[in-house]
Protein backbone atom coordinates (compact mmCIF):
# COMPACT_ATOMS: atom_id res chain seq x y z
CA UNK A 1 0.00 0.00 0.00
CA UNK A 2 1.51 3.39 -0.97
CA UNK A 3 2.16 6.12 1.97
CA UNK A 4 -0.46 8.58 2.67
CA UNK A 5 1.87 11.84 2.56
CA UNK A 6 4.45 12.63 -0.09
CA UNK A 7 7.38 14.38 0.35
CA UNK A 8 8.18 15.99 -2.92
CA UNK A 9 11.87 17.98 -2.95
CA UNK A 10 12.52 20.45 -5.60
CA UNK A 11 16.00 21.49 -7.06
CA UNK A 12 17.36 23.19 -10.21
CA UNK A 13 14.60 21.51 -12.27
CA UNK A 14 14.55 17.78 -10.53
CA UNK A 15 11.99 16.83 -8.81
CA UNK A 16 12.45 13.74 -6.44
CA UNK A 17 9.08 12.33 -4.28
CA UNK A 18 8.84 10.06 -1.32
CA UNK A 19 5.96 8.04 0.37
CA UNK A 20 5.64 8.10 4.10
CA UNK A 21 3.28 6.34 5.99
CA UNK A 22 2.67 9.06 9.11
CA UNK A 23 3.09 12.91 8.74
CA UNK A 24 5.87 12.86 11.44
CA UNK A 25 8.01 10.74 8.86
CA UNK A 26 7.08 12.98 6.11
CA UNK A 27 8.36 16.01 7.90
CA UNK A 28 11.41 14.30 9.31
CA UNK A 29 12.50 13.15 6.16
CA UNK A 30 12.08 17.01 5.29
CA UNK A 31 14.08 18.22 7.64
CA UNK A 32 16.90 15.82 7.05
CA UNK A 33 16.82 16.97 3.42
CA UNK A 34 16.24 20.80 4.02
CA UNK A 35 18.82 21.01 6.56
CA UNK A 36 21.67 18.88 4.73
CA UNK A 37 21.13 21.58 1.97
CA UNK A 38 20.65 24.60 3.81
CA UNK A 39 24.22 23.70 5.24
CA UNK A 40 26.03 22.68 2.18
CA UNK A 41 24.96 24.47 -0.67
CA UNK A 42 24.64 27.93 -1.97
CA UNK A 43 23.61 30.05 -4.82
CA UNK A 44 25.56 33.10 -6.22
CA UNK A 45 24.07 35.93 -8.01
CA UNK A 46 22.09 35.53 -11.10
CA UNK A 47 20.99 37.92 -14.21
CA UNK A 48 17.53 36.24 -16.18
CA UNK A 49 14.70 38.16 -17.57
CA UNK A 50 15.94 41.60 -17.40
CA UNK A 51 16.22 41.60 -14.05
CA UNK A 52 19.31 40.45 -11.19
CA UNK A 53 18.47 37.87 -8.34
CA UNK A 54 20.54 38.00 -5.22
CA UNK A 55 21.15 34.32 -3.68
CA UNK A 56 18.68 35.26 -1.19
CA UNK A 57 15.76 36.11 -3.90
CA UNK A 58 16.09 32.31 -4.79
CA UNK A 59 14.85 29.81 -4.24
CA UNK A 60 17.39 26.68 -4.39
CA UNK A 61 15.25 24.26 -3.05
CA UNK A 62 11.46 23.52 -2.28
CA UNK A 63 10.80 20.92 0.15
CA UNK A 64 6.98 19.98 0.80
CA UNK A 65 4.90 17.80 2.17
CA UNK A 66 1.04 16.99 1.29
CA UNK A 67 -1.84 14.47 2.11
CA UNK A 68 -4.70 14.52 3.78
CA UNK A 69 -5.42 17.93 5.02
CA UNK A 70 -1.95 18.86 5.02
CA UNK A 71 0.37 21.22 2.39
CA UNK A 72 2.98 22.76 3.71
CA UNK A 73 7.02 22.92 3.34
CA UNK A 74 10.28 24.41 3.52
CA UNK A 75 12.03 26.79 1.04
CA UNK A 76 15.84 26.85 1.09
CA UNK A 77 17.13 30.20 -0.49
CA UNK A 78 20.35 30.31 -2.39
CA UNK A 79 22.12 32.18 0.70
CA UNK A 80 21.05 29.06 3.11
CA UNK A 81 18.44 30.81 4.77
CA UNK A 82 15.49 28.44 5.22
CA UNK A 83 11.89 29.32 5.79
CA UNK A 84 8.64 27.52 6.33
CA UNK A 85 5.23 28.06 4.70
CA UNK A 86 1.66 26.44 4.74
CA UNK A 87 -0.67 26.32 1.37
CA UNK A 88 -0.07 24.90 -1.93
CA UNK A 89 -1.54 27.24 -4.64
CA UNK A 90 -1.16 30.54 -1.82
CA UNK A 91 1.68 30.06 0.23
CA UNK A 92 1.77 31.86 3.42
CA UNK A 93 4.79 32.02 5.65
CA UNK A 94 4.87 30.69 8.85
CA UNK A 95 5.86 32.83 11.40
CA UNK A 96 8.53 31.54 13.77
CA UNK A 97 8.09 31.98 17.35
CA UNK A 98 11.30 32.87 19.88
CA UNK A 99 13.62 30.30 19.64
CA UNK A 100 12.24 28.19 16.87
CA UNK A 101 13.80 27.43 13.71
CA UNK A 102 11.51 27.30 10.34
CA UNK A 103 11.49 23.56 11.01
CA UNK A 104 10.04 23.58 14.47
CA UNK A 105 7.33 26.12 13.59
CA UNK A 106 6.32 23.82 10.44
CA UNK A 107 5.92 21.16 13.12
CA UNK A 108 4.07 23.60 15.39
CA UNK A 109 1.60 24.49 12.93
CA UNK A 110 1.35 21.02 11.47
CA UNK A 111 0.94 19.36 14.94
CA UNK A 112 3.28 16.97 14.33
CA UNK A 113 5.69 16.58 17.48
CA UNK A 114 9.51 16.69 16.69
Amino acid sequence: MAGRYTLKISREGTVGKERFETLAAAVDALELEARAFANTERRAATHALLRDYEPEDLVAMRAEVGGPGVHAGVDVRGDGAAEAFTGRFQRRLVAQQPGEDPFAALRRVLGCPA
